[in-house]
C-alpha cells in the first residue's frame, strides 16, 4: 500500500518472538486479515496479537507514548473492552523499528454495510466516556487530528482535485467550506482519533470492543464524531447526535473531520486497499446526504 513499507512473514516474526519475547518463543504465528494502513498484525498463540509498523520507527519515543496511551485508555469509564499492551520489542536486525504486543480481544468487525441498531448507542456512550477523562496528565498530541481543520486544508483541497474522475466533489467542496466556517470548540478533549469500522468489534449486537487505541489524543470533540458518517446509517444518525449532544458547530466541524479522512484515503487507496477505498465512498456519500 505504502511505498518503502516493510513486510514480514511469519517465519521472520517467530523469530523475533524467540528474541525479543523468549517466554512466548515456540506459540505458532499467523497472519491477520486485516485492512489496516498502519501496522501488519500477527496472532501469536491464542490471546496475544503483534503490531508491526509498516513503516519502522526506531525512535523510543514511539514507546513512551503507546505506554502513555494506555494510562489514559485505562481511565476510560466504559465496559467495552479496551486492548491491553503485553510489551514491546525493541528493533531488531528482523525489523529495524518498535514493536508491541497486546491482548487479543474477541468480537467479529463491525460490518459497515449493515451495522447493528444499537450501534448508534454504544459508540455515543463511548465517545462520551472518552471525552470525560480529566485531563490532568500528559496531555498527548496526533500528528494531525490535534489541530484545527485548518491545518490540513492544503491537502483536503488537493485530495478534492485528484478525486474529480472518481466522484462529484463539489457538494464535498461545500460540505468542506461549511466545516471551515464553524467556529472552533470552546474546549478540548480527549479523543480516540481513529474511530473507523475496522476498530469496532461487535458481539451479539451490541459494541463490544474498540481497537487501536495508540493514537489516543487531546483535541476537538469533534473528530470523534466521524462515525455518524463512516458507520451509522443515516436513520440512526440523529440519534447518535443527541446522544452525544455536540454544539451545532462541532456537528459542522465533524462532518469537516470526516470528509478529510475520507477525502485523503480515497484517491490514495482506490488502487490498493480496495475497503478502505469503499469505506471513503460511503462516508462522501454519507456526508452529502447529511449537508443536503
Amino acid at each position: 500500500m505504502h511505498e518503502g513499507q516493510v513486510d514480514l512473514d511469519a517465519a521472520a516474526v517467530g523469530r523475533l518472538v524467540a528474541g525479543r519475547y523468549p517466554r512466548w518463543a515456540g506459540l505458532p504465528v499467523r497472519p491477520v486479515v486485516s485492512s489496516g494502513t498502519v501496522n501488519a498484525l500477527f496472532l501469536l498463540g491464542e490471546r496475544i496479537v503483534l503490531r508491526f509498523p509498516l513503516h519502522p520507527n526506531a525512535d523510543p519515543a514511539v514507546v513512551e507514548r503507546a505506554r502513555a496511551a494506555q494510562t489514559v485508555a485505562a481511565r476510560i469509564p466504559t465496559t467495552v473492552a479496551l486492548p491491553e499492551l503485553l510489551g514491546v520489542a525493541a528493533p531488531h536486525d528482523l525489523y529495524p523499528g518498535w514493536s508491541t504486543a497486546y491482548r487479543w480481544l474477541e468480537g467479529e468487525l463491525v460490518d459497515p454495510a449493515a451495522p447493528p441498531p444499537a450501534i448508534a448507542d454504544d459508540l455515543a456512550d463511548f465517545v462520551r466516556a472518552v471525552q470525560a477523562v480529566p485531563l490532568d496528565v500528559p496531555l498527548l498530541t496526533h500528528s494531525w487530528r490535534s489541530g484545527p481543520l485548518a491545518a490540513v486544508d492544503a491537502e483536503v483541497r488537493s485530495a478534492l482535485r485528484a478525486s474529480r474522475t472518481l466522484l462529484d466533489v463539489a457538494p464535498l467542496e461545500a460540505v468542506w467550506a461549511d466545516a471551515l466556517a464553524a467556529p472552533g470548540p470552546p474546549t478540548r478533549t480527549w479523543l480516540h482519533t481513529d474511530l473507523m469500522p475496522g476498530n469496532l468489534l461487535v458481539q451479539r449486537g451490541r459494541l463490544a470492543a474498540v481497537l487501536d487505541c495508540e493514537d489516543i489524543a487531546v483535541g476537538d470533540p469533534s473528530v470523534d464524531l466521524m462515525p455518524a458518517w463512516n458507520l451509522i446509517g443515516d436513520a440512526l444518525r440523529s440519534r447518535f447526535r443527541a446522544r452525544v449532544a455536540p454544539t451545532e458547530p462541532g456537528w459542522r466541524r465533524g462532518r469537516g473531520w470526516a470528509l478529510a479522512q475520507a477525502i485523503l484515503a480515497l484517491p490514495y487507496y482506490v488502487d490498493t486497499n480496495p475497503h478502505m477505498a469503499s469505506t471513503a465512498s460511503r462516508t462522501l456519500a454519507a456526508l452529502i446526504r447529511d449537508a443536503a
